[in-house]
């Protein structure tokens, strides 16, 4: 009879937790039909046995628990008379400690999903930090002063990186960019108000501002940072004007083969420059419209007519960019003629006002060279100027002179070193023409060796206002590097040449944030799942829940127990 009555109490002892097996094994069943989603093999038979098995012992087990505790109903009935208020005050204290945790845990949940969608800190986790807007770009958003719309027209069903792409721009502009996806085909209406014609292939951005309106065309490749950002800049930015000087054999404008300029005109126009031919000898004055004046590769003398106008419109705070091409070099056997020694001028006598003259010799360096050409150095030895050379990689240069700095000029005029070269012992300054690249101690000048310079003059104007007279400052900004075939068109994509050539211009037409970016790839790295893969992660998701759910029921049984 005792051994009977100990079996009967450890099957009761038993039951919550066997209860709460059998609705385990129950449920798992379940969630394997939902990965499944199918009736395969291992659906009829593991999940089909476990659902059924697990199914049946649970309401078996339930059964049996039931008729357990009415078995014994009569003495739990005579337990709770005799010690009424010690049972029901543990009963209550049961009961409220329940009811705090579901109070407490429907808190947590609530607290969680209102943090979860009101904090902006995010993390990108992509290889190339795909959904991460660069530092460049952050920095051009943060100058917005007028509200921007980005429109995209796209013909079926967008690709999401576009969405995250517009969602991150609209997110950090502080609402001055507002974005949208449009179907044109869905929406001729729309897309007529932007003179569309709709073709049934369009993958457009229209960027709009007050000052003005940028079309951006990816139906070939996908839309980047650079593109969008760049489209930006010209559309919220007032257009810069440089003007190339043009008479004397310089780079053209036009010109597409290797030692055209073509690329470079292109480079600026993405940028919102407009580049313009200057033919100073004919309208004998630069426009007032002039934001910077280039010399792009000049052969011949400039008038001394043209050195004034220059001359004068950088003493009235204009802004230069001279790109002096190399001396002339022969071999030894063939001694330079008189018209070689004068074919690309140093343009010194505008350049030696500001306190810098360049050197008819050419920069060797023989540790950093371009292909087997020691008179080509390769550099990233450049002097820390943010708007300049921040993040540059190597830029290379095709025989250019030295540059030195002159002790008698302006004490308000400011010098800085650009580019040079870095090696002490193995770059130098070769005097000798005639292609003798040999180190000659007190003649050649040793290295480092500067190859380009920045100058800026600060100057005071006074205007005169209605009751007193105003000072208004202004600036004269000047570079000079010595070569300019590193933005020719056979040159200018490799390395760095570009942002070098985009960045300078930049700064002397005070545009000194950088909206030149390196193409990011746009590649689908999101997860992708199947079907099946996203029922896995909903059961994997929500299977904890269950699980405290059922040890809850269990807990919940064996207190009845007691």
């Amino acid at each position: 009879m005792t051994i009977k009555k100990n079996k009967s109490l450890l099957v009761k002892k038993l039951l919550p937790t066997l209860i709460g097996v059998a609705l385990f094994i129950f449920i798992l069943g379940l969630s394997l039909y939902y990965i499944e989603g199918q009736f395969s093999l291992l659906a009829l038979s593991l999940a089909s046995g476990l659902t059924l098995s697990g199914g049946i012992a649970f309401f078996v087990l339930l059964t049996l628990n039931r008729k357990l505790n009415s078995a014994d109903a009569k003495v739990v009935k005579v337990a709770l008379n005799a010690a009424s208020s010690g049972v029901m005050s543990t009963q209550w204290k049961k009961t409220l400690m329940i009811f705090t945790t579901i109070i407490a845990s429907l808190t947590f949940l609530g607290i969680s999903h209102y943090v979860a969608n009101s904090l902006t800190t995010r993390w990108d986790v992509t290889t190339n930090k795909q959904h991460t807007l660069t530092k460049n770009t952050l920095e051009f958003i943060s100058t917005l002063k007028a509200e921007v719309e980005l429109t995209a027209l796209y013909v079926g069903l967008p690709p999401k990186y576009l969405q995250d792409l517009f969602n991150e721009y609209e997110r950090l502009s502080a609402g001055l960019i507002s974005t949208q996806i449009i179907d044109p085909i869905e929406n001729i209406s729309i897309a007529a108000k932007f003179g569309n014609v709709v073709s049934g292939s369009e993958r457009k951005v229209i960027v709009q501002s007050r000052n003005g309106r940028k079309d951006v065309d990816f139906s070939d490749d996908a839309l980047t940072e650079e593109k969008l950002t760049n489209a930006i800049a010209r559309a919220s930015s007032p257009p810069r004007q440089v003007y190339f000087l043009v008479g004397h054999g310089e780079y053209s404008l036009t010109n597409t083969d290797n030692v055209g300029f073509s690329t470079f005109k292109q480079l600026l126009a993405d940028n919102n420059i407009t580049s313009t031919p200057l033919m100073l000898g004919i309208t004998q004055a630069i426009p007032a419209d002039c934001d910077v004046l280039v010399i792009a590769g000049a052969r011949t003398e400039l008038t001394e007519q043209e050195d004034k106008l220059i001359v004068e419109y950088l003493m009235a705070g204009g802004d230069a960019l001279f790109l002096i091409e190399a001396t002339t070099v022969t071999p030894p056997d063939q001694p330079l003629t008189t018209e070689q020694m004068q074919q690309n001028p140093s343009l010194n006598s505008i350049i030696n006002q500001w306190g810098l003259n360049v050197k008819s010799d050419i920069v060797v360096d023989l540790t950093n060279h371009v292909g087997d050409d020691v008179g080509s150095p390769a550099t990233k030895n450049y002097q820390k100027h943010k708007a300049i050379t921040a993040d540059l990689d190597y830029t290379f240069y095709v025989r250019p002179r030295s540059i030195e700095v002159l002790t008698q000029r302006r004490p308000n005029i400011k010098l800085a070193v650009i580019a040079s070269t870095a090696s002490k012992e193995k770059s130098w300054a070769e005097t000798n023409r005639n292609l003798v690249i040999q180190y000659d101690q007190g003649i050649d000048t040793p290295g480092p060796v500067a190859i380009s310079y920045v100058v800026l003059e600060e100057h005071k104007i006074k205007e005169t206002g209605e009751n007193e007279v105003k000072t208004a400052h202004s600036d004269t900004r000047i570079i000079v590097f010595t070569d300019a075939d590193f933005l020719t068109n056979i040159y200018i994509n490799q390395y760095s040449n570009a942002q070098m050539g985009l960045n300078i211009v930049n700064w002397l037409a005070e545009l000194d944030y950088q909206a030149f970016l390196s193409a990011k790839a746009i590649k689908v790295e999101r997860l992708d799942l199947t079907s099946k893969q996203k029922r896995q992660v909903m059961v994997i998701l929500f299977f904890s829940i269950f699980v405290f759910v059922i040890l809850g029921m269990v807990v919940w049984l064996k207190s009845k127990q007691q």
